[in-house]
């Protein structure tokens, strides 16, 4: 009868040694698939991002495209009209956007003055 408890014996070890490697190859799996998830997440961001910033361009170019189209119909006085409105309309802007502490009087600086045509 030793015999066959040593037989039972060493299959209730090997079970134990199974779920052991079996704890540890887990802990592994768990721990490769924790970082690839991170990696995607980071991927995901950095993509996310792209795409946003292409958004954001795309946007601007049919902005400026749009507003191209409607001064190309314009007539000249027209534009020069719009071009003076759109040049108060940011120099109020800029007035607020710093507290309304313009030091340049709200003029508009030279670089940033629409040209009129004129």
């Amino acid at each position: 009868m030793a015999h066959l408890g040593d037989g039972f014996k060493d299959i209730f070890l090997a079970g134990v040694g199974a779920m052991a490697i079996t704890g540890e190859k887990t802990k592994e799996l768990v721990d490769q698939l924790i970082a690839k998830g991170e990696l995607t997440v980071d991927q995901g961001r950095e993509i996310n991002s792209e795409l946003k910033h292409k958004a954001e361009e795309a946007v601007t170019a049919v902005r400026y495209d749009a507003l191209e189209a409607r001064m190309a119909a314009m007539t000249p006085k027209e534009r020069t009209e719009f071009a003076a409105k759109a040049a108060e309309f940011a120099a109020k802007a800029n007035a607020e956007a710093e507290g309304a502490s313009d030091e340049s009087g709200g003029e508009v600086s030279g670089a940033d003055a629409p040209e009129t045509g004129a």
